[in-house]
């Protein structure tokens, strides 16, 4: 099984009356992992590109609260790209994932659950370096 197979869509539950919708994510329930960080992107100018990077350890749930984004996720072996542009689904993306955001529509904001707190030693920045300690650890 390819580690690119563990990330995957997940649905989130929304309620509906006639005061609008709310949607709801709970940490066991949608996330696999206690959440200890929480932040978002907005205001992402036309043809700019987020991420681009990998986590050694961090896990994240990906969620468009409004608007729409591509995502490329590419795991050393296979990619798969997937267009998120609803906000009752996030995308669930283990370590050791590269992952590339672009095609960001106007107003989109992208919040994100992480599963760690901020630590930049656990960045890969440079795709080849990602890559060959894929092929030291896989």
């Amino acid at each position: 099984m390819s580690k690119l197979d563990q990330c995957k869509i997940v649905d989130l539950p929304r309620f509906t009356d006639e005061r609008g919708s709310l949607g709801v994510i709970e940490v066991g329930e949608h996330t696999p992992f206690a959440v200890k960080r929480i932040y978002y992107l907005f205001d992402v100018p036309d043809r700019a590109e987020r991420g681009v990077h990998a986590h050694k350890r961090l896990q994240q749930l990906i969620v468009p609260i409004c608007g729409s984004f591509d995502i490329l996720l590419d795991d050393g072996t296979q990619k798969k790209k997937f267009t998120l542009a609803n906000p009752t689904q996030g995308i669930l993306i283990t370590n050791m994932i590269w992952r590339e955001l672009d095609n960001f529509a106007p107003g989109t904001v992208c919040m994100v659950f992480a599963s760690e707190h901020y630590d930049n030693d656990d960045y890969y920045h440079i795709y080849n370096e990602f890559i060959a300690d894929l092929g030291q650890n896989g």
